[in-house]
């Protein structure tokens, strides 16, 4: 049950983290979301927004930045 604790901690503080980064350079991530791959759709009384490409971006930066966290503790 420790380790839960831990882990649960750990993902919060990394929350806090990445909330303030949003809240600080918000402004500058603004193509973030309307790259060529992310599909939009509108019709007469619907929209529909598929953000491929950005999440393919977000995720591989994931993936490295939590690669580097998990070689950190080791």
């Amino acid at each position: 049950m420790e380790s839960l604790g831990k882990a649960i901690v750990g993902v919060g503080v990394i929350l806090i983290i990445v909330g303030l980064v949003i809240w600080f350079l918000g402004g500058r991530f603004g193509w973030f979301g309307s790259l060529p791959g992310d599909l939009r759709i509108e019709g007469g009384n619907f929209r529909v927004y598929v953000p491929i490409a950005s999440m393919i971006i977000l995720s591989i930066v994931l993936s490295i930045v939590l690669s580097l966290i998990a070689r950190f503790f080791r």
